[in-house]
């Protein structure tokens, strides 16, 4: 059994992790910026109200866990923000340092304080969730491109510098994701280029050999996989849970 903290774990993908995480077992503790899903968290788990971008709020949780648990096996640096949807020009500066702030310096946070308890325990699993954004550009995302193509840089720093720990990194990047977040990001490109919703949303299926969206459960399965010993000698790796992109973009021009 391990003990498992998902940062963005109260719903979406980071729900759908922390489900299947306690019904693999695992000890869980998950964090959100969402009052209610924190308040209505399932008995099975332990929920902190934390914002993953403000290091003394990030710092205290760790506190706490070292406190609770003595440790920690497994972080899920999930916590993540969409960010605006708009050509490049019109994307403020403020708008951009949110977006990163929350996807980047959160991953960033969260491995940083993540890493003492590691090290002192010889073994540890970090995984990240960036994007299929992070593998292709994403015309009208700049902000959340930037930060997942960047999550994937600081993954695989972190799987150099704390291999010799007995701790492995990896990166997972969610293609076209069923769920709310994405309801908006399509909503507004439709909006954008004059399509209707149902075009934007059949213009991302196609995009994949698979023709299919992706469900959180997809993605939960994957991390739980690689936070086994069935995936012990896995790191450093970007893994695309996507039905395979090879065109991202196609009817969305």
């Amino acid at each position: 059994m391990s003990r498992v903290l998902i940062t963005g774990g109260g719903s979406g993908i980071g729900g759908a992790m922390a489900d299947a995480f306690a019904a693999d077992g695992h000890d869980i503790w998950i964090t959100d910026v969402d009052e209610d899903t924190i308040v209505n968290a399932p008995d099975d788990r332990l929920a902190s109200l934390v914002n993953a971008a403000d290091e003394e709020a990030v710092g205290g949780l760790f506190h706490d866990i070292s406190n609770r648990w003595g440790g920690l096996d497994v972080l899920c640096a999930n916590a993540g923000s969409s960010g605006p949807t708009a050509p490049v020009e019109d994307v403020s500066l403020e708008d951009w340092h949110a977006c990163l702030s929350v996807n980047l310096d959160g991953a960033f946070l969260a491995a940083k304080y993540a890493t003492p308890m590691m090290k002192a325990a010889k073994h540890g699993v970090i995984l990240i969730t960036s994007s299929t954004a992070g593998w292709h550009g994403y015309p009208n995302r700049a902000p959340y491109s930037a930060a997942k193509w960047a999550e994937i840089g600081l993954m695989k720093t972190l799987a150099m510098e704390l291999g010799p720990f007995g701790i492995r990194a990896n990166a997972l990047c969610p293609g076209s994701v069923e769920g709310p977040r994405m309801e908006r990001v399509m909503q507004a490109e439709a909006a954008a280029k004059g399509l209707t919703r149902d075009d934007v949303y059949q213009g991302y299926a196609s995009g994949t050999s698979m023709q299919s969206w992706v469900t959180g459960e997809d993605i939960a399965n994957m991390a739980v996989f690689l936070a086994s010993d069935a995936a012990r000698l896995v790191s450093g790796q970007v893994i695309s849970v996507d039905g395979h992109t090879f065109n991202p973009h196609v009817g969305m021009s």
